[in-house]
């Protein structure tokens, strides 16, 4: 970094404010999901903006030019695995019912929606907000914090961010915690071994992307 000694209560209080607004200050509004989608990236934006201006570079937050080609190449790579999985999911007869399922697709997209949910919501209100605000703010400002501590606040930080879509979805708070604490490193692997959030924007929206079409799929097929 340049001209930069950071401090590690950026990291907590930017995981504070995070976990805070995602599940407690945005519920609150009522908000429907275009609204969350813009508030979301404004969110993200706003910590990228606030940390150029304490004076992390565009490097330290994965944003640096030189680093998008290699972080297109090995994203669009790593994009490839879940691709695969849940095209073999809609595949194989017993994958489908089980992806298909009402309590799977129970409170998924609305099929008349998904063009807008796989192009808009996704891309935009979950992928550009969570790698551009953990990712890229909150690994930038992890820069002070020893590696092994560093990881397990950042994995900590992105599990917490979804305890209330879990509860909303009906789905187990401990279990979404757990897996995507553990995607959060992988995330993040991505983005260090890159230099740039492109890698893990790629693995993020075909995961997403890749799952709800897969549960659009099987439904339709099942129906």
């Amino acid at each position: 970094m340049t001209g930069l000694r950071p401090r590690r209560w950026h990291a907590v209080a930017l995981t504070a404010a995070a976990v805070a607004w995602n599940n407690v200050v945005l519920p609150a509004t009522g908000a429907g999901p275009r609204v969350r989608a813009a508030s979301g990236a404004a969110l993200a934006l706003g910590a990228v903006g606030a940390a150029r201006a304490a004076g992390y570079t565009a490097g330290d937050l994965g944003l640096a030019r030189a680093c998008v080609g290699r972080g297109a190449r090995v994203g669009a790579w790593a994009a490839l695995a879940p691709a695969a999985v849940f095209a073999a999911a809609t595949a194989v007869p017993a994958a489908r019912r089980r992806v298909g399922s009402p309590s799977r697709s129970a409170g998924a997209v609305e099929r008349s929606d998904a063009a807008e949910w796989i192009l808009v919501h996704i891309p935009i209100g979950t992928v550009l907000t969570e790698e551009l605000l953990f990712r890229g703010a909150l690994s930038a400002s992890l820069l002070a914090w020893p590696a092994g501590w560093g990881s397990a606040l950042h994995a900590a930080a992105f599990g917490l961010w979804h305890v209330r879509g879990a509860r909303v979805a009906g789905e187990s708070v401990a279990g979404t915690v757990v897996v995507t604490a553990a995607s959060a490193l992988v995330f993040d692997a991505l983005r260090r071994g890159t230099g740039s959030v492109v890698a893990p924007m790629l693995l993020h929206f075909a995961v997403n992307a890749a799952g709800a079409g897969a549960v659009l799929v099987a439904a339709r097929a099942l129906s």
